[in-house]
């Protein structure tokens, strides 16, 4: 495992994060969101692959590389990356990374993303998903921003990054769905691990079978022992279930599972693929189509981003 490099000098990211690149202020924390590329910012992206690098490490996974930067973040149309912006420590929170599926390449019939090592893609999903979508990747949260007890900012670090997400719905009204995979550690436990995959499999099912894994995950999680713990028809009754059952082995919701899961009730998982290039981690497929999200989430990280470029072209009357 390769030592990770040295922090990037604050003026060459400061140098980076210009007007033209953001995006928007957070709704909660007094932070900011850039939108920056390898291209464009090859320092503040060192970062990120710095930051990304410490973040997954930390968690039991990351590519054992000096820095997390692939083929994604720097090819032709690459990855663009959304960051979280703490205007008072200047350091960059967090970030998610994302392409338009408008951009996406098809190679011999593969989508040249991500997802697509880890997933096959179904026709319909190509022709018809892909191109109405964004696919979303690589987030994390700054190790010092992950405890409320090291940063009081802490708390917003995920709730900034959907300021960011809704803000690009706006800017894209052509995306209907995003699009990714969600990451749990092999240290978590296979048994905790299988109650959440159950619970998801329970409440937001593929049916149509639009991804898979290519390599698929050994789990418990759809045996019927597993699935009589969900027996209730009632999602609160069998979260509530789950919550009890998670705490008995020691265990939560990750924060980004329980983020995606009180999104939106019509949320798609696609099966869980092992990740062999960032650690043996688990990643859960999940589609979500923005129209279906909860009215609270849209009000407050949709509605608000539209209300400000509303404002912003309204002209005083004379």
């Amino acid at each position: 495992m390769e030592r990770v490099i040295e922090e990037i000098p604050l003026d060459l990211i400061l140098s980076e994060l210009t007007p033209e690149r953001k995006l928007r202020n957070t709704n909660k924390g007094d932070n900011e969101i850039y939108i920056v590329d390898a291209h464009t910012c090859p320092n503040t992206m060192r970062e990120i692959g710095r930051l990304r690098e410490l973040a997954f490490r930390d968690g039991g996974g990351g590519t054992g590389l000096a820095c997390d930067i692939d083929e994604f973040d720097t090819m032709d149309v690459p990855c663009r990356q959304l960051i979280v912006w703490d205007p008072t420590a200047q350091a960059i929170i967090g970030g998610y990374r994302f392409i338009l599926g408008n951009d996406v390449r098809i190679e011999e019939g593969v989508p040249r993303i991500a997802t697509s090592h880890l997933f096959h893609f179904s026709p319909r999903f190509i022709s018809e998903i892909l191109p109405r979508s964004i696919e979303l990747g690589r987030s994390f949260v700054r190790l010092e921003y992950q405890s409320t007890k090291s940063s009081p900012k802490a708390i917003y670090a995920l709730d900034n990054l959907w300021d960011g997400l809704g803000a690009l719905t706006v800017l894209h009204p052509e995306i209907e769905y995003c699009f990714g995979k969600v990451t749990m550690y092999p240290q978590f436990g296979a048994d905790g691990r299988d109650l959440i995959l159950g619970f998801l499999h329970r409440h937001f099912p593929d049916p149509d079978r639009m991804l898979y894994p290519i390599e698929p995950l050994d789990s418990r999680a759809a045996e019927e022992e597993v699935q009589q713990v969900f027996s209730s028809d009632c999602y609160k009754e069998n979260f509530k279930t789950l919550i009890h059952r998670l705490r008995n082995l020691g265990r939560n919701v990750p924060p980004l599972v329980n983020a995606y899961m009180s999104l939106s009730p019509t949320m798609r998982v696609f099966g869980t693929a092992v990740n062999r290039e960032f650690g043996d981690v688990e990643e859960t497929g999940i589609l979500i189509k923005f129209s279906d999200i909860f009215e609270e989430k849209k009000a407050r990280h949709i509605g608000t981003y539209r209300q400000l470029i509303d404002s912003s072209i309204e002209k005083p009357e004379k």
